[in-house]
């Protein structure tokens, strides 16, 4: 009994180091599968700036995390994206903890057949969305398709 117990706890300890592993390297592998990875601009030609767009960059880390860096011109910010997962309508959905916010946002990206990258909706912990269906909540302008600039 004791060598079939110490055969099952050494093989749930090899599983539980193995998934805890497994689940970073697909975070990464899904954001890269996905094609989410580089810098995407709505204008690549435009210095980054609040009013005339971001440069939003997708990176991986030495250690495996997936970050996502914001350049506004005049601020940027470092975030790490906690969760990526892809629908069956091929929508990436995104998690990223904004340590400036204090809050995690979620949002959903897709990719068009010409490559450009559009933000489907984006909306706060607590469910208020900024981006719905496509659409700014404030304006219902259309989201601008953003191009990949590396």
């Amino acid at each position: 009994m004791t060598r079939c117990m110490s055969r099952w706890t050494t093989a749930a300890v090899v599983w539980v180091a193995f998934t805890s592993t497994a689940g970073a390297e697909t975070l990464a592998a899904t954001v890269e599968q996905w094609g989410l990875l580089g810098s995407w601009a709505v204008d690549c030609a435009v210095r980054p700036d609040r009013d005339k767009g971001a440069l939003l960059t997708y990176e991986i880390q030495k250690d495996g995390r997936v970050m996502y860096r914001r350049n506004f011109g005049e601020a940027k910010d470092e975030n790490e994206v906690v969760s990526a997962t892809v629908n069956a309508e091929g929508l990436l959905n995104v998690m990223v903890y904004f340590p400036s916010l204090h809050q995690t946002r979620e949002f959903g990206l897709l990719l068009a057949k010409d490559g450009s990258l559009r933000a489907i909706y984006n909306r706060s912990e607590r469910g208020a969305y900024t981006i719905r269906d496509g659409k700014y909540v404030a304006t219902g302008a259309p989201t601008p398709a953003q191009q990949r600039c590396d």
